[in-house]
């Protein structure tokens, strides 16, 4: 209930410092401008968070047919979690991440890069998945949109502060002045950033736990916490760096250089949430983790997919064959 609370203070004073920029930019007239922006943003993320996200990802989607194993995988989770069947995507990049979105259970959609399946252990990718449907039990995928859709707002506006020259003005008073368009130029953002990072990072310990509880065993998810933090800072992942606002949604965080748990951190330390999954697995009387993988092997699915886009007979495009659809993908245990 406390994480509940803590997320809606966040929320308010993101918007609050929306409507203080709005303010500082054009007055009253300002800051109801900037709450109308908000709220129409707001209305447009609601509908259409899913696809944006997917789509700047380059997410395909799959079924039973084109991925029985991982369909197959995920659709357990969410009958363990209570939870209506997501839609399931792929996305071709060699990084082992994950993420879920869209604006509640009912429409829900989880993605995994072709290199966690690659990568990671069955329970592993069980884990990963586990914890992206927890996000979607807790309504996390709206809330983490929503803030990182108020949050590039606060960066435009401040921009616009600057091209308009900065500043209300009104019969005793002039515009902010260089210092002040400055500061509401370098400050705003910040600010807004240090909100929504807050936001995220409340919201990974939770799904971290609920997740844990869902796969059954919290040990899974800290050893592919692991793996996928030590894969993530030598595996680039252009389509991530390319849109960074989303960086947010993956279990951990895609881009480099993002290893200290503060302010300016999408995620809190791996570390962190590795001791927090130890000490709950402590606490179910499955023992703790040792900082290395469990000896199983990799994930390979009892029967290949089928023809499609991830099958071997290549897709409708007429991009070249390949256990991912792919002509460059490198085959791995799925292929």
């Amino acid at each position: 209930m406390m994480n509940y609370f803590r997320t809606a203070i966040l929320l308010a004073g993101l918007t609050a410092l929306f409507m203080g920029v709005g303010y500082l930019i054009g007055g009253q007239a300002g800051m109801l401008i900037a709450l109308l922006v908000a709220g129409a943003m707001n209305f447009f993320t609601y509908w259409n968070s899913d696809s944006a996200v997917l789509s700047m990802n380059d997410a395909q989607e799959v079924d039973e047919r084109t991925a029985p194993e991982f369909y197959g995988l995920v659709r357990e989770l969410a009958q363990r979690a209570g939870l209506p069947m997501p839609r399931v995507y792929l996305m071709q990049n060699e990084q082992p991440n994950a993420f879920a979105t869209g604006r509640n259970p009912q429409h829900a959609a989880v993605c995994a890069s072709t290199g966690l399946l690659n990568m990671l252990t069955r329970d592993e990718v069980a884990g990963v998945m586990a914890h992206e449907l927890a996000h979607v039990k807790n309504h996390d995928t709206l809330t983490m949109t929503i803030t990182a859709t108020i949050a590039g707002a606060i960066s435009m506006l401040a921009q616009f502060g600057m091209f308009f020259g900065g500043g209300h003005r009104d019969s005793n008073q002039g515009g902010m002045g260089i210092i002040g368009t400055l500061a509401l130029v370098i400050l705003a953002p910040i600010a807004a950033m240090i909100v929504q990072m807050a936001i995220s990072r409340s919201r990974e310990y939770v799904a971290d736990a609920e997740g844990a509880r869902i796969c059954g065993r919290p040990i899974s998810l800290a050893s592919a916490l692991a793996k996928i933090d030590n894969a993530a800072h030598q595996i680039p992942n252009e389509t991530a760096e390319r849109n960074p606002a989303t960086a947010h949604m993956f279990i951990i965080n895609p881009l480099s250089g993002q290893r200290m748990d503060n302010l300016f951190s999408t995620h809190p330390a791996t570390e962190n949430r590795i001791a927090a999954l130890e000490q709950l697995s402590l606490e179910m009387g499955q023992g703790g983790f040792s900082g290395g993988a469990p000896q199983q092997e990799t994930y390979r699915p009892s029967t290949p997919p089928a023809s499609g886009p991830w099958g071997r007979g290549g897709s409708s495009s007429g991009s070249p064959g390949g256990p991912w659809g792919s002509g460059g993908a490198r085959r791995g245990p799925w292929g």
